[in-house]
């Protein structure tokens, strides 16, 4: 499996658990996923992914936007439930 299908499949069971805002805030990837993405980054800067890793690399970034909307919001709701 892909990292950036593992990354999601994290992401999925986060909400699956009906997590709090709380929880959603302070999630983080995986160790592996960051790493992943950093590598990818890596090898994006020198110009040597190549067509399968930067499909992965846009997989991890759309990923990352989606997160950040979602922890956005649940900042939000965290604010409004203190």
């Amino acid at each position: 499996m892909q990292v950036a299908e593992k990354a999601y499949n994290e992401l999925i069971d986060l909400f699956a658990r009906g997590s709090s805002p709380r929880d959603i805030v302070q999630f983080r990837p995986s160790p592996i996923a960051q790493e992943q993405a950093r590598y990818l980054l890596a090898l994006h800067k020198t110009g040597q992914l190549t067509a399968d890793q930067a499909a992965e690399l846009e997989r991890l970034g759309e990923l990352e936007h989606l997160m950040q909307l979602v922890k956005a919001r649940a900042r939000i709701d965290a604010e409004g439930t203190s």
